[in-house]
């Protein structure tokens, strides 16, 4: 496999250099590996962390900056990073009003931010913690205990960002995570594996011809595989597993999420079979987004996540942000 790499070691501090490069509003500290906003700590604000295990970008790293994340903690290739990283950034967004950490839910991520959040608390900083399990493909899974947490977590530390940068205390944007994730449901579909630099060639076997629904963003295993399908065909069977779940009494978000690979000529295609269904099933949409938000390094597939929204949720989604993976309103 080709990859534009120099060394599996170094990939993650490359990419951790270059988005210091590109992104000079941010603070990034490649020895450390904790990315942050230049003008943490914001006085009287509570700050956010979240994390993960590289590979998923834009997702934790790309969401870093006003009306969003205070700071990332990246990890290896899909593996935790380590509660030192997360004390440590928990320790430089803390203005005094407290920190929320945001963790998907996998046994690494939950096992070190529960240490760094009793850490943190050692040093006198008050953590609060949101766990995001959106994913309704599987109930257990090879990285989890419950949900595996996918494309809600954007929409967390969205919208609970939005909060947090208007003042709001910590016990409410805890609060409104918790209900942001309570609120949404994610389900994914990969049409090709993934290559992780560190094994160089696809990390499950996808025969040609099929499809994986249910997939994770690490390639764990879903509900079943089936011979390839349309685009409407996949869109009526995610739709209705999230909606299965789900069941909105209100309007939606929907994100049309790629997992990598898969060009926005086929997300966009997708993402008007997924509102032709929602439209059949009397969804309503309030807003889309589509692109390449949570992925899985180079795996071609898409996932749905759909968040049902009141009047408080949708104006925190439409505040605006500034970070180098989604910005719009300034």
């Amino acid at each position: 496999m080709k990859m534009l790499v120099n060394t599996p070691e170094s990939v993650v501090d490359d990419a951790l250099r270059g988005m210091a490069v590109a992104h000079p509003e941010l603070a990034v500290d490649v020895e450390r590996r904790v990315v942050m906003r230049r003008d943490a700590p914001v006085t009287g604000k509570v700050g956010l962390v979240s994390g993960g295990g590289s590979g998923h970008e834009p997702l934790h790293g790309g969401f870093v900056g006003a009306g969003m994340l205070d700071a990332a903690c990246p990890g290896e290739v899909f593996t935790s990073p380590v509660p030192d990283q997360m004390v440590r950034a928990a320790a430089a967004v803390d203005s005094g009003a407290g920190v929320l950490f945001i963790v998907k839910n996998y046994t690494g991520d939950v096992l070190n931010f529960n240490m760094a959040a009793e850490l943190a608390e050692d040093e006198g900083i008050q953590v609060a913690s949101v766990l995001v399990n959106d994913d309704v493909a599987v109930t257990d899974s090879l990285y989890t205990a419950g949900r595996r947490g996918t494309g809600a977590t954007l929409f967390v530390e969205k919208i609970a960002g939005a909060l947090a940068e208007e003042g709001a205390p910590l016990d409410r944007v805890e609060a409104v995570a918790r209900r942001v994730n309570e609120s949404s449901r994610s389900f994914g579909v990969a049409l090709a594996a993934c290559t992780t630099p560190a094994k160089g060639g696809p990390t499950f076997d996808l025969p040609a011809g099929e499809l994986e629904l249910g997939v994770g963003i690490h390639g764990e295993p879903g509900r079943e595989r089936r011979a390839m399908m349309t685009s409407a065909g996949i869109a009526d069977y995610a739709v209705d597993a999230v909606l299965g779940d789900l069941r909105p009494s209100g309007p939606v978000l929907a994100l049309v999420n790629g997992a990598g690979a898969t060009p926005l000529l086929e997300l966009y295609g997708f993402t008007s079979e997924v509102h032709r269904v929602l439209r059949e099933r009397g969804v309503t949409v309030a807003r889309t987004l589509v692109g390449n938000y949570v992925t899985s390094l180079d795996m071609a597939g898409a996932s749905v996540t759909l968040c049902q929204v009141d009047d408080e949720l949708l104006r925190l989604w439409d505040a605006p942000v500034q970070t180098a993976g989604l910005r719009w309103g300034r």
